[in-house]
């Protein structure tokens, strides 16, 4: 790698976002008694917002996420060297039963019990980062 590559670019929203939609899992920071607390999540982008399924038992992630600021981070990163990107969303969190068809349909399988919780996260604040290598992107839009 050279020196241009190596340092870490900022993100566009566009992009920020458009990179979110290829993963599935991602991790919330809430305040929990006065103090930051991380659970990872499965999410989807619905709309220009966040949309996670509340996981069984994280009865303090869903009164943590009652109309509340929380963070929202998703990467693909890695392992093995400097390359990847990161992307930071901040925005007001909120309880909803139906989150709608897609978001329900793309979160079944983080979905447990009859009635469960989704949490909408508006896109406030996008912030994100790429390091290493930017991948060339075919006609379509994705990384060839």
């Amino acid at each position: 790698m050279n020196d241009e590559t190596d340092r870490p670019q900022s993100l566009t929203r566009g992009e920020c976002l458009g990179l979110m939609s290829t993963v599935k899992v991602g991790r919330i920071v809430f305040t929990e008694q006065a103090l930051p607390a991380v659970m990872p999540v499965g999410f989807v982008l619905d709309r220009g917002d966040v949309v996670l399924c509340v996981p069984p038992g994280s009865g303090r992630l869903a009164a943590a996420a009652r109309d509340t600021i929380v963070a929202f981070e998703a990467d693909d990163l890695d392992a093995t060297g400097p390359a990847g990107w990161s992307v930071t969303v901040v925005g007001r969190a909120r309880i909803v039963q139906d989150p709608g068809d897609r978001a329900r349909d793309a979160l079944r399988a983080w979905k447990h019990g009859s009635s469960p919780e989704f949490v909408r996260i508006s896109c406030q604040r996008v912030a994100g980062v790429r390091v290493g290598p930017t991948p060339t992107v075919d006609g379509y839009g994705t990384a060839a």
